[in-house]
């Protein structure tokens, strides 16, 4: 693993950080791809937004990004993460910004997913929320939702609001098709806005599909005809269960994740 702390290469980063006491923090992830990030920038203006959100001050864009770069290119494949926290938060501090970038394996993720209904209590859900759609790193309720869902023998968990209405995964995108229609939830309910998401999405207009996003009950997602994960370290996996509902991984999702892998490749090598 290669760890940098504000530009400079480091092996820790203090416990009284503002993001290991409190979860008070920013952060994205690319894929490095032999060395090169995909998407870079997309992330980089997604980072902004969301440490605006939090009242966060972000050094600029182009020295985050050259060091985003530099560990890629020192890693190789895997994955970048940026971290941006308040500082620490002990009496004294000075309470400045502090920008962590890790390079680290692409975690093992399996070649399709098994996904358990889970009601999302602490998601917006589209009521107005100053974080909605914010990558911060309180992840906390997130993850307890994906190890719930393997203790039940689930590899994640599929994020509902109260009354039923499809929202994400812990950590990934779902879309879905019937026919020659790929459906996602509306950005509007407060969901992360998926860069992965967003490229599948143009490549199946691309591919002679047409896009619906909205407001979607779980119902919709069971009688799909194929459903998909999307996410970074993802990219596009097909989902083969969501609760007791089984479904093949159809063309239209292997040929989405061949033409977004291509698509990837094609960019990172231009």
């Amino acid at each position: 693993m290669i760890t940098f702390v504000d530009g400079v290469r480091q092996a820790a980063i203090a416990v009284t950080d503002s993001t290991v006491v409190r979860g008070d923090g920013v952060f994205e992830a690319v894929r490095s791809y032999g060395g090169r990030l995909f998407a870079l920038d997309e992330h980089l203006a997604r980072l902004a937004h969301s440490a605006a959100a939090m009242g966060i001050d972000l050094p600029d864009g182009e020295r985050i990004g050259s060091w985003m770069r530099s560990a890629a290119a020192e890693g190789g494949d895997g994955v970048v993460r940026v971290i941006v926290s308040r500082g620490d938060v002990v009496p004294g501090a000075s309470g400045e910004e502090r920008v962590v970038v890790i390079h680290h394996r692409v975690p093992f993720t399996p070649s399709a997913l098994r996904l358990r209904p889970w009601p999302a209590p602490w998601h917006p859900a589209g009521r107005p929320w100053e974080l909605s759609g914010v990558k911060t790193t309180s992840y906390a309720p997130h993850q307890a939702a994906t190890r719930s869902a393997g203790r039940d023998g689930f590899d994640d968990a599929l994020l509902l609001t109260d009354d039923g209405a499809v929202l994400e995964g812990p950590t990934f995108g779902v879309l879905w098709i019937r026919g020659e229609v790929i459906s996602a939830p509306a950005l509007e309910l407060g969901i992360l806005d998926s860069i992965t998401r967003r490229h599948v999405l143009r490549l199946a207009e691309e591919e002679g599909l047409a896009v619906d996003t909205g407001r979607f009950q779980l119902d919709d997602v069971l009688t799909a005809d194929e459903v998909l994960a999307v996410s970074t370290v993802k990219e596009v996996t097909p989902v083969v269960s969501v609760g007791e509902q089984e479904f093949r991984p159809g063309p239209l999702t292997r040929n989405l994740a061949s033409r977004f892998r291509d698509h990837v490749i094609a960019t990172v090598r231009s």
